[in-house]
């Protein structure tokens, strides 16, 4: 009797889960929105004072980072030099009196060029300022606007006044600037002993920092210099080859200051996309007012010509994906830091945009391992078709009564 009692007994929907309300929602939502602006605020100030602290004491920080980025560049063969035998003083010693002795060769065999050649490029400027007046303001154009005239004067007289102090101070101005050398020593030093006793940070860091967090900062940092030395090794040799084809390419068409030309292409190459075109333009013009408008095209496509070669052929092949950097984010680096630290910080933006692209990468890695989620692989650029493909592609869209005449089932009966 109890039994059917208890089948007869009528059995009791589940309770729906009841919604939230319009307001809870509301609120949900401004707390959501409230606790991030706080945490986007918090990074933008910790951001701003470390903007700070790198501007008040970049005096110390640039050293520190120029000889880095040397130590990156000097290490293959101070190390090469060390398996053989050599102790780590005379290693690095040797390596560094080289480099020395190479770069004071470049400057010795350019500056005799410069101070030579500055007062003729200079009145060439002045004659090709003058010949751009008599166009503008002649058939078609007509132009009789005094500010033009003003304008063209003003750069005469700057163009005059400054021959003299472009031959006798290019490279003797640096000279006389008592903070400049400071640095320089100062790199020196600092690359003397980086190259010295570097293999000895890790070791130090490992002990001295704990088991939990030395294993994340030697991976870390091996990566940040793994970068940096594939970048800054692949930029010289690709700034290299850009240099040479270059600077061949003004020697033949006769383009005065030529090997200097030819260094500054190199140099330019170390901040990409501006430093390319900086140097390209700037070879443009001294071809244009020492020796006319073909020359300049002629130069013009030749560093087109050596670009192209770069961008299409050595980059790709050379760099393939050791920075891994949108080419947005490399003009925003370089953007901010040339208008915040100079020429210098252009020319650091991109290893410093590339450390911090290795470190969230590898927070990345830590939230996906912590997770156990698989970050789905990027997509794949779809492969170009041949030339045999695109031939046959447009012959099938030039014929498509043929191709049904070919297709060997027909079209479908219903």
């Amino acid at each position: 009797m109890s039994e059917n009692s208890e089948g007869d007994s009528p059995t009791t929907p589940d309770t729906p889960e009841a919604k939230p309300t319009r307001s809870e929602v509301y609120g949900e939502a401004g707390r959501w929105l409230a606790s991030w602006s706080i945490r986007i605020v918090a990074v933008a100030a910790m951001l701003f004072v470390v903007v700070w602290v790198i501007g008040e004491f970049w005096s110390i920080l640039l050293p520190v980072m120029l000889a880095v980025l040397l130590c990156t560049v000097l290490w293959p063969p101070v190390r090469w030099l060390r398996d053989r035998g050599f102790p780590p003083a005379l290693a690095t010693a040797t390596v560094l009196l080289l480099a020395l002795g190479i770069l004071g060769g470049i400057i010795g065999a350019i500056a005799p060029s410069i101070t030579s050649q500055s007062q003729q490029i200079a009145d060439s400027a002045v004659a090709g300022v003058r010949k751009i007046q008599e166009w503008v303001q002649g058939p078609p154009l007509n132009l009789q606007d005094e500010q033009i005239s003003n304008f063209v004067n003003s750069i005469t007289q700057k163009l005059q006044s400054s021959a003299e102090s472009i031959a006798s101070g290019v490279f003797t101005g640096v000279s006389a600037a008592g903070s400049v050398v400071v640095a320089v020593v100062m790199v020196a030093m600092l690359t003397f002993f980086f190259l010295k006793d570097g293999d000895k940070f890790l070791p130090w860091m490992r002990r001295h920092s704990g088991t939990p967090i030395s294993e994340h900062l030697v991976e870390l940092l091996s990566r940040i210099w793994a970068t940096l030395g594939g970048f800054i090794r692949t930029q010289a040799l690709v700034s290299l080859i850009d240099a040479v084809f270059i600077g061949l390419g003004l020697v033949i068409l006769d383009v005065p200051l030529a090997y200097a030309l030819a260094v500054i292409t190199f140099l330019g190459g170390f901040i990409p996309i501006v430093g390319a075109f900086v140097a390209g333009a700037l070879a443009v013009v001294v071809a244009l007012v020492t020796n006319g408008f073909t020359t300049a095209l002629l130069v013009l496509l030749v560093v087109i010509a050596v670009q192209q070669l770069e961008g299409n052929v050595l980059s790709p092949m050379l760099q393939s994906r050791s920075m891994n950097l949108h080419p947005v984010v490399v003009l925003l680096a370089i953007a901010f830091g040339g208008t915040q630290f100079g020429i210098i910080g252009a020319f650091l933006a991109v290893p410093v945009a590339a450390a911090l692209a290795v470190l969230f990468r590898y927070l990345g890695e830590l939230v996906d391992d912590k997770t156990g989620e698989t970050p789905p692989p990027e997509p794949e650029a779809p492969a170009k078709p041949g030339f045999r493909e695109r031939v046959l592609g447009k012959l099938r869209k030039s014929e498509p009564a043929a191709d049904a005449d070919l297709d060997p089932v027909g079209p479908a009966k219903s």
